[in-house]
């Protein structure tokens, strides 16, 4: 296998490629932003055990996400070793997926077993998907600008699956006429599980069919021991990348799963929906701009203009209050003008770090990486939520009536200004990464040299 930068991958094999993305994102947004007030709010869990459920889940992805990684690594079948696990997990994610979205009517202790079983399911077919989709990505080009277009792509249709995520239920509830009682809510998420489950199955297919894999290579040991580990994290543009991209994705998940919160009980506003749908909408719609910035320029630079851009617009939120609609509106917008680029841009670079791993170890290890990157963004996640829910039961949270100042106050600290000081750190941990255009261009030459039998040379080592 060559790692020299390729020509050009046709359209139709890009889309097929992101198609899954847009599906999967079905997921994240309503398990993050509409499951846990649905299950609080309509079926009567409690808002501890909500987040203490989230949390739980997201710390067994931890075990699962760099298995899977491995395991897909050292895969060796007919149609390749990351598209089996596709084929395999997607009709149980379905089916899991309706399952957590349509509780039965029980008591409330057995919905929350019902709420916790579901959620571990999905999480669990979720991973065994999304780590050796992702994977896959980084092995179909190894051209530094060619990456950054295909994974663009692929993060594009992940963020236009998120808005469509993010505005179907209000759409869905237009058309449906469904009203806010427990069982218009109930019956209201059922509907749009019915809606996700197909569209998962139809876009796996069509990535599995168009996609083709690279050859197989030497296979490696199953697991990921502490010492495989250590020597992942030795790879110091990873380090650097996974450091801050933890950090931020932390800061990110607080707003995302307190946005209805926020603007009900803080704005005192009907109107979540709605500034859901402009945040996602430029985010899609300036992510093309990013993306052609990253061509040009360095992936590094855009990524530090896009999270500076992103949280200097929405450290405002933390001072807005009652009856603020249109002050928020305006700062969601000029965040959401970056959003895409924190998403797309870390992508590409971390493919770049996986070719400077061969490098340094003479393997390709995409697996790997991806559930390392999977166990930090998921655990993240898992803390951001659990950490503000249980937050929120703490100060004294009431499910449906007007909140207490504290509750307030502390849904204002954790929705604006946590997540903006959480991106102003990893601003300065980016700043630390080495590795540029040129840099790359230097890595891949290296590399073939190394096969060629000549002395390792890093053009990292005087960085």
């Amino acid at each position: 296998m060559s790692t020299a930068p390729d020509t050009r991958l046709p359209a139709a094999v890009r889309i097929a490629y992101g198609a899954p993305a847009f599906a999967l994102a079905a997921i994240g947004i309503p398990i993050y932003v509409y499951l846990p007030k649905f299950y609080t709010d309509v079926v009567g869990v409690s808002v501890g055990a909500v987040g203490a459920i989230l949390l739980a889940a997201r710390l067994f992805d931890a075990v699962t996400d760099p298995l899977i990684g491995s395991i897909s690594d050292r895969t060796r079948t007919r149609i390749g070793r990351r598209r089996p696990y596709l084929l395999g997990a997607a009709p149980p994610l379905a089916l899991t997926l309706y399952m957590v979205f349509s509780p039965p009517p029980v008591t409330v202790e057995l919905a929350t077993w019902w709420f916790a079983a579901g959620v571990f399911a999905v999480f669990l077919f979720w991973t065994i998907i999304v780590v050796p989709y992702e994977a896959l990505g980084p092995e179909l080009s190894f051209d530094y600008d060619e990456r950054t277009s295909l994974l663009g792509l692929r993060d594009g249709l992940l963020l236009a699956g998120t808005l469509v995520a993010a505005s179907s239920p209000a759409l869905v509830s237009y058309i449906g006429g469904y009203g806010s009682d427990p069982q218009s809510q109930r019956a209201l998420f059922s509907t749009l599980a019915i809606m996700y489950a197909p569209l998962i199955l139809l876009t796996v297919l069509v990535c599995v069919v168009s996609v083709s894999e690279l050859p197989s290579r030497p296979a490696e040991p199953i697991g990921l021991s502490f010492g495989r580990f250590r020597e992942l994290l030795g790879n110091r543009p990873f380090a650097v990348l996974l450091v801050a991209y933890t950090v931020a994705a932390f800061g990110s998940n607080l707003p995302a799963t307190l946005i209805l919160y926020y603007v009900n009980y803080v704005l005192e506003s009907e109107r979540a929906n709605l500034f859901l749908l402009i945040y996602f909408v430029t985010g899609v719609g300036f992510l093309p701009l990013w993306v052609f910035a990253a061509r040009r320029a360095e992936k590094k630079t855009v990524y530090l203009a896009s999270m500076i851009l992103n949280t200097g617009a929405f450290m405002g939120v933390y001072f807005l209050g009652r009856g603020d609609e249109i002050a928020y509106g305006v700062l969601v917008f000029l965040s959401g003008i970056g959003f895409g680029a924190t998403i797309a841009i870390p992508s590409a670079m971390q493919a770049d770090v996986i070719d400077y791993d061969e490098l340094r170890s003479g393997q390709r290890r995409e697996g790997q990486y991806v559930g390392v990157w999977s166990i930090a963004r998921k655990l993240a996640a898992a803390v951001g939520v659990g950490a503000s829910l249980w937050l929120l039961d703490l100060v004294g949270y009431v499910p449906n009536v007007e909140q207490s100042e504290p509750v307030r106050h502390a849904l204002r600290l954790m929705y604006a200004m946590v997540p903006s000081l959480c991106n102003l750190l990893s601003i300065f941990v980016v700043m630390a990464y080495p590795i540029s255009r040129a840099k790359h261009r230097q890595i891949l030459e290296a590399i073939e040299a190394r096969k060629r039998g000549e002395p390792l040379v890093d053009p990292l080592a005087t960085t």
